[in-house]
């Protein structure tokens, strides 16, 4: 198939655009700079870096030509949900004028379903509409009215190689400043997965993409460790033997607020009708690999 990547330069897509190519797929990544060594790196994976803003479709709309398939990994922080409202209608656009359905890839995640009381949640788990991400729940509702052909996928946190928009990273990173910090609930506990074992969630639905059709996928492994002891295994890999220091929820930002609880999923549904397993167990096996894998993507050519 040919694939267009949204947000194929990011942590994630990075990974998914070069498992899709090695999976034989003509994939295109898109990125508002193809000269860029993002786009480079792409590049060496066998990825075809296409130019384009994804806030601006007219830059766009003609990548969606002969695409089988479209891959959506990009949460457009300035506007997240006009820019996915409008990935929505430049789909429908591009099937009223040739005829032709692409099968959209949506990614939203675990942290959507804010403070639901259950203690393991799946993909008929409900979200709390206090949540602050509670509006990727709504778009997905938004995409299955829609009748668009579409999987989506929520994946856990994510480790891994680079570690770019990893919680991990931010890790290695404050405890080489001397300065980390843990936000929030002490006792949380999220579900995790390994970037590369998110990759080959995405390369088994698109081996069949309409035998998938509508469904919705959790993709993380069994971790069940507290975030917390997960901080600690990563600021002494990064060589901190001090304290891991305490603030508020709100004082980490949107995202750790949103995700100030315990978020623990199964992915039976993946593993039942994708055959999807992970490969990489958990954080806590080998926190220097992950740790030397980081300063190795930060470490100039």
């Amino acid at each position: 198939m040919q694939i267009l990547v949204i947000g194929a330069t990011g942590y994630a897509g990075q990974h998914v655009s070069a498992a899709l190519a090695r999976a034989g797929h003509t994939v295109r990544g898109l990125t508002r700079d193809p000269d860029s060594p993002a786009a480079r790196r792409l590049t060496v994976a066998e990825v075809n870096p296409v130019r384009g803003d994804f806030a601006r479709p007219e830059s766009w709309r003609g990548h969606l030509d002969g695409t089988d398939a479209v891959v959506h990994l990009l949460l457009e922080a300035g506007d997240p949900v006009g820019s996915d409202r409008r990935l929505f209608a430049e789909l429908a656009a591009a099937r009223e004028r040739d005829g032709r359905a692409r099968h959209l890839v949506y990614t939203t995640g675990i942290s959507a379903y804010g403070r639901t009381g259950s203690p393991l949640m799946d993909e008929r788990t409900p979200g709390d509409p206090a949540s602050p991400l509670a509006f990727r729940l709504a778009l997905e509702r938004e995409l299955a009215a829609s009748g668009l052909p579409h999987t989506v996928v929520r994946p856990g946190f994510l480790y891994g190689g680079a570690a770019t928009t990893s919680l991990t990273g931010e890790w290695f990173a404050a405890a080489e400043a001397g300065r980390p910090v843990f936000h929030g609930d002490t006792t949380k506990r999220w579900s995790w997965v390994h970037v590369d074992d998110l990759a080959d969630a995405y390369v088994r639905v698109l081996d069949d993409p309409m035998a998938v059709d509508g469904e919705v996928f959790v993709v993380a492994d069994d971790q069940r460790t507290r975030a917390l002891d997960l901080q600690y295994a990563a600021v002494r890999a990064a060589g901190w033997a001090g304290e891991v220091a305490r603030e508020s929820a709100e004082a980490g930002g949107m995202l750790q607020l949103a995700a100030d609880q315990d978020e623990l999923v199964t992915s039976a549904k993946a593993h039942r009708m994708l055959g999807w397993r992970p490969r990489h167990l958990a954080f806590t096996d080998a926190p220097e690999t992950h740790h030397r894998a980081w300063r190795a993507a930060r470490t100039p050519a």
